[in-house]
């Protein structure tokens, strides 16, 4: 039996599509988690937004359904209603078309899950599960939308022809240069989805109207049906508002104008488009408007990489020569200045006995200077080369990619990746970590940024050369779990390791013996040379990862006010021994005191 959709897609004058139906959703209903929980909370907002689109001149109404997949609803805790949602949605949009009184229709829309990393099983099971619901509740077709990867759009594609054979409208989203987030062009998209066999394909949220036609002139004379729908424009915050431009209805009319020369047999609107945008659309469509302009899209400019001379730095040269590397790990200061900082550095390059310094960067959650500052600063100031400590827990992954390339333009190369402790710990028991990636992840960024691409894989304009740390923990509570997790640390790009701070070495002993009986890259041990049995206490009770054995909390309580000499004889005693299990060592400044660490290197 012929389907009315594909009839109309092909014969009929173009399609006019609704607009953003999540950001008003979220407006008109603010108590709801999420714009697909108003299906269930607030199901007169969902269909008094749908009628003002039919009446607006929509052909097309979404279902209020973009984010309802099991994975996203578990992140709201609504995973339990997936079923409930999903059929309400479609139950509400149907409602709509009848008050409204014209028969449009129904697209049953699925979006991406919104993070990376899941298997393409489990994307395919997460999102036929939704098309199900949707197609047993009744939608004309599916729009399948939003997706900012190609290979996940694909998993979609496959898991809605998995359990329903009704057409599917395919979109991605493509920047102002018709390039996906992953550097896949609008035509080689457009190409391999006419490969798939969807009723249509198309741009839909981006960078708005311009980036939506930039696609759409690449993706036209494939053959196949093109939809446009993006965003009104780029937007703002204000307060915890997202704000989004005013464009005018007449902007919109010559969209309209140009989609449709380009070949669009539905268009609408996505993020910020309202029942206005959708009227002048319909408008142009219904008129047979011609664009009054030209479209002109400046040539994309070819970047020429700038060649990266890629030095070996004295850690990597250190390591290659095998000689002993000592290095000290302090804190930056708590204050505005990095005088007393480059004071400690100077006195530890002049003292001849620690060859590197590393730094901490907000270590147990608590708020100090940039460790990628200081590095700059000491290495600029004295001479002597730094291992920064980076923590994901601070830092977008855009954040902490400009932070990356800013500090390799000031020379800094040796980093080690770090996960971060999380807030609660520290001095903001009130604020979140960010962790949109962790230490892996972060590993698997340098490694990109080496070979020449961003942490989407798009060629940037110098590569850099990251001579690539990680942490790893010899005394783990969960050793399987350590042993795993520093095996993808190793596969995403690690050149070396340091360890947690360990109070016995048989810790390393057993983790080496794990790992085969050597270490696959260089590895510095951390050494802490305690100065009180309150500390040692503490370390072992309050601070995640560190063990200290009885018997090293004993030989401190018994020492009374002789601690720190019998912590400092500790540290001597580990530091020595490490000289067999390890490339080399780091040892733990004194927060108040850190030239005090200069009587273990003596």
């Amino acid at each position: 039996m012929a389907n009315r959709f594909l009839e109309r897609l092909s014969t009929g004058p173009p399609l006019v599509a609704d607009g953003g139906m999540g950001v008003l959703v979220s407006s008109a209903a603010p108590r709801v988690r999420i714009p697909e929980e108003a299906n269930l909370r607030a199901p007169e907002t969902v269909v008094k937004l749908h009628v003002g689109f039919i009446q607006a001149g929509a052909d097309v109404i979404e279902t209020n359904t973009f984010g309802a997949n099991r994975r996203k609803l578990a992140g709201r805790y609504l995973e339990d209603e997936l079923l409930e949602i999903n059929s309400a949605a479609v139950k509400l949009a149907r409602e709509a078309r009848e008050i409204a009184g014209r028969d449009v229709f129904i697209a049953g829309s699925i979006g991406p899950l919104g993070e990376g990393g899941v298997p393409k099983h489990e994307r395919v099971e997460i999102f036929a599960e939704q098309a199900a619901v949707l197609e047993g509740r009744g939608v004309d077709f599916f729009s399948v939308e939003t997706f900012f990867e190609l290979e996940e759009l694909e998993a979609a594609i496959e898991a809605v022809r998995s359990v329903s054979s009704l057409p599917i409208l395919a979109m991605l989203t493509f920047d102002a240069g018709a390039e996906t987030l992953s550097g896949v062009t609008a035509r080689q998209a457009v190409d391999r989805l006419s490969e798939l066999g969807v009723a249509a394909a198309g741009a839909n949220h981006g960078a708005g109207i311009q980036a939506a036609l930039a696609a759409l002139g690449e993706m036209s004379g494939n053959g196949l049906p093109l939809a446009a729908m993006p965003n009104i424009g780029l937007a703002s915050m204000a307060g915890n508002r997202i704000i989004y431009p005013h464009a005018s209805p007449e902007y919109f009319a010559e969209f309209a104008a140009h989609a449709r020369s380009l070949g669009a047999r539905v268009i609408g609107g996505c993020c910020g488009t309202t029942p206005t945008e959708i009227a002048a659309i319909a408008s142009a469509v219904k008129e047979e408007r011609e664009p009054s302009a030209p479209l002109v899209f400046t040539e994309r400019e070819v970047v020429v990489a700038v060649p990266e001379h890629r030095e070996e730095t004295e850690l990597a040269r250190a390591f290659r020569e095998r000689g002993w590397v000592l290095s000290v790990q302090i804190d930056p200061p708590l204050g505005g200045s990095y005088a007393g900082m480059l004071d400690v550095a100077r006195a530890l390059k002049e003292s001849g006995n620690a060859g590197f310094v590393d730094i901490n960067d907000n270590a147990t959650a608590r708020a100090a200077a940039s460790a990628l500052m200081l590095s700059v600063e000491i290495e600029r100031a004295v001479g002597i080369e730094t291992i920064p400590h980076l923590t994901t827990r601070d830092a977008t992954i855009m954040g902490l990619e400009s932070q990356l390339l800013g500090a390799h333009a000031c020379g800094i190369r040796n980093v080690l990746s770090v996960t971060g402790d999380p807030p609660e710990v520290g001095d903001y028991p009130g604020s979140r970590g960010v962790y949109e990636i962790d230490s892996i992840g972060l590993t698997q960024l340098m490694a990109r940024l080496n070979r020449g691409e961003d942490y989407n894989g798009r060629a940037i304009d110098a590569a850099t050369s990251f001579y690539i740390g990680v942490a790893v923990n010899p005394s783990a509570d969960d050793l399987d779990t350590e042993l795993e997790r520093f095996q993808q640390k190793l596969e995403g790009g690690a050149q070396f390791a340091m360890t947690q701070i360990v109070f016995d070495l048989e810790y390393v002993d057993r983790f080496v013996e794990r790992l085969g009986g050597e270490w696959p890259i260089p590895v510095l041990v951390g050494i802490f040379p305690v100065w009180s049995h309150q500390l040692a206490l503490r370390l072992h009770n309050e601070v995640p990862g560190i063990v200290v054995p009885e018997r090293v909390l004993n030989a401190l309580r018994d020492a009374g006010p002789a601690a720190a000499e019998v912590g400092l004889e500790l540290g001597r005693e580990l530091l020595e021994g490490s000289r067999e299990r390890a490339q080399g060592a780091y040892v733990v400044a004194p927060f108040r005191r850190p030239l005090g660490i200069l009587d273990l290197l003596a």
